[in-house]
């Protein structure tokens, strides 16, 4: 599980394709903290971590990502020098800052629009409609690993966007200031309106 709250930004150094596909992302932790078999959450997609170590004065570890993965998230769009938010799993006792995330990706949305709002930037992006009833306005999705708060939603007939506020401090912290129109995120909804939506299908009518 994860929080959603990107503590810092990777950067591919490597993707090779000897059966599934490896990748190698540079890091600021020391190879011997990171234990092998560990979850990390890179762009919102919870991975495991293969292989750690050095080069130079670099460090890195590797995940590898089946076609799978690759298909129903941003990862084949990665390439060498693809910046991407890190965030490790969560300890018992570590703060809750943002909100649950599991890194499951459910869908990948399209940034429609970016404009500068006072200091911060307004950031529009469209999913598809049929996941679009489990974002509402205040509250929370998970956009490239990022916690973030909805601040409008409007539906279409096929097609759901949703816009999202990005303060200075997580514009500068995250991935998301090398992002354009056009762009690609990996989207997660929240749990809890997940199984509140299950919840009410499930009850009978009366």
């Amino acid at each position: 599980m994860f929080t959603g709250i990107v503590r810092e930004v990777g950067r591919v150094l490597a993707i090779s394709r000897p059966n599934d596909t490896k990748i190698r992302i540079s890091c600021s932790w020391e190879p011997e903290t990171i234990e092998i078999g560990a979850s990390v959450s890179c762009n919102g997609a919870c991975l495991t971590v293969t292989a750690t170590g050095t080069e130079g004065s670099t460090h890195w570890f590797e995940i590898d990502a089946s076609d799978e993965t690759l298909s129903k998230t941003t990862l084949g769009d990665w390439i060498t020098g693809s910046a991407i938010n890190l965030e490790p799993a969560l300890k018992l006792g570590d703060e809750l800052g943002g909100h649950i995330v599991s890194g499951h990706v459910d869908c990948v949305g399209d940034i429609t629009a970016i404009r500068p709002e006072a200091g911060s930037h307004r950031i529009s992006i469209a999913m598809p409609r049929e996941l679009g009833k489990f974002v509402a306005s205040k509250g929370s999705v998970t956009v490239d690993g990022i916690s973030l708060t909805v601040n409008e939603v409007e539906d279409t007939s096929d097609t759901t966007t949703f816009g999202v506020n990005i303060i200075p401090h997580t514009w500068t912290v995250t991935s998301l200031a090398q992002a354009a129109e056009g762009s690609r995120v990996n989207l997660e909804i929240d749990l809890l309106a997940r199984y509140v939506a299950r919840l009410a299908e499930a009850s009978p009518t009366r």
